[in-house]
């Protein structure tokens, strides 16, 4: 499709062009956007219908934009402004440097820029750092037609207007009802009659992942914010929230790789970036490393007396990290979700130590067919006895993975516990923890065994 549009511009077929572009989605074109050189962003802009150019600039990513806004008129800004909702504006601006800021700022009325402002104060991670003011209100007194007739007035600006909201005089949140509820009821029906009192809203202070887990729970496409004397300030839509678990999720993900994370694609991060975000675990690791150095060098008289015990070490080692790592990811994921709680944690260590109980008693057994059928010949030839060895190895492996799915399971709780993220405690701490445990394990059973 690329190809296509810049052929267009080559041979100057504006007119096919303008079509091409019309017809689009705006996910589409923010991609194409992004990818074609910049000469060529701002004149294929134009060509966009004005609705559909906010709705491309709002989908484009932060380099993307700032490109558009320093070479864009201030007539053209203030109109791709004036067609975006207050929420998606706030997020432009959270991205951009403070020269362009004060720009956007210049070129918004009062009104929009004071809303802004009001978004702009809430914390960072919070529901009201992420809603949108632009919602449907409505007065229990109403009728269903008065209800449309409003609608029809104010919807045009709004985000949604499947939901409405129904508030008191003082803008207090007493109700809410939807678009199937007036189509299904009389026009004489009042919205007070029919409207559903129960409702479940957030407050501006929440964590917007807690706003996401229950947008989940309970399948809404929109949820309302209130305040501390539930107020009604606005709203989170499906869109945002999908936003915000796709952010936790990824930095989750790069939290369990020992990554900072980082809030830009991989392909707009330099170099030196990710560097920067990689060699701080990279540094912590390798130096907490040192204890299973110590260790083995502890136990050099008994490597040096049984070589072939050498041999083993990264199987062990790598099988215990791999254990731990599919408890912590489980019980991380699971406290994300709400699944487990504090107050589980005699529940999942009981349940964890009979799969570890499963899953290294397996291991151990085809280890110990393994090491007489495979290794046999590399035993002898190191003068041991392959029984005796296989049942070394074979005991340690049930032991290590015990201690690394118990390890697993509860670092994470530990850590939340303490007011800490447990995505940090996944794979990699969980990895360095158990080499520790698995090779000091290792050699007190080859002691026990070997008589040293």
């Amino acid at each position: 499709m690329n190809e296509e549009i810049l052929t267009l511009i080559e041979n100057k077929e504006f007119v096919r062009l303008r079509s091409t572009l019309s017809e689009m989605n705006a996910p589409d074109l923010a991609v194409i956007f992004e990818e074609v050189p910049q000469e060529h962003i701002l004149r294929l802009f134009r060509f966009l219908p004005k609705e559909l150019a906010a709705e491309t600039f709002v989908e484009m990513d932060a380099d993307t934009q700032e490109h558009l806004i320093q070479s864009f008129s201030d007539k053209e800004l203030h109109d791709v402004l004036d067609e975006m909702f207050v929420d998606d504006t706030v997020d432009v601006i959270e991205e951009m440097p403070a020269n362009v800021v004060k720009r956007i700022l210049k070129h918004t009325d009062p009104q929009t820029r004071s809303e802004i402002n009001k978004i702009l104060n809430y914390p960072k991670d919070s529901a009201g750092s992420i809603m949108t003011i632009e919602y449907v209100d409505l007065k229990a007194h109403m009728t269903v037609a008065e209800a449309f007739d409003r609608i029809r007035k104010t919807g045009v600006d709004k985000e949604t207007v499947y939901t409405c909201y129904v508030t008191d005089q003082n803008r207090r949140l007493i109700g809410i009802t939807t678009v199937k509820d007036l189509l299904l009821n009389d026009y004489e029906t009042k919205i007070g009659d029919m409207m559903e009192t129960n409702v479940i809203y957030v407050d501006t202070a929440l964590d917007k992942e807690e706003v996401a887990n229950m947008c989940d729970k309970y399948d809404f496409l929109a949820i309302p914010v209130v305040d501390k004397e539930t107020r009604l300030v606005g709203i989170i839509t499906f869109d945002d929230v999908i936003d915000v678990i796709q952010e936790e999720n990824t930095e989750d993900i790069e939290k369990m790789a020992a990554i900072l994370p980082s809030e830009k694609p991989y392909l707009k991060t330099t170099a030196f970036e990710i560097f920067r975000n990689r060699i701080p675990w990279l540094m912590l690791l390798m130096l907490s490393a040192t204890f299973t150095g110590k260790i083995i060098s502890s136990f050099e008289d008994t490597l040096a007396t049984c070589v072939a015990l050498t041999a083993f070490i990264p199987m062990l080692m790598g099988t215990g990290g791999n254990s731990g790592g599919q408890a912590s990811v489980t019980i991380i994921r699971s406290l994300s979700l709400g699944d487990v709680e504090m107050g589980d944690v005699l529940r999942i260590l009981r349940k964890e130590f009979s799969v570890s109980l499963f899953c290294g008693v397996s291991l151990a057994v085809v280890n110990f067919g393994k090491m007489l059928l495979i290794d046999r010949g590399a035993i002898l030839a190191s003068g041991q006895d392959p029984m005796t060895i296989s049942i070394i190895v074979s005991l340690t492996l049930l032991a290590t993975v015990v201690c690394a799915k118990l390890v697993g399971s509860s670092l994470p709780i530990i850590v939340k516990r303490f007011g800490f993220d447990p995505a940090v405690t996944a794979s990699p701490f969980v990895t360095t923890i158990v080499d520790a445990i698995s090779l000091l394990i290792y050699f007190v059973i080859a002691m026990q065994f070997l008589k040293f």
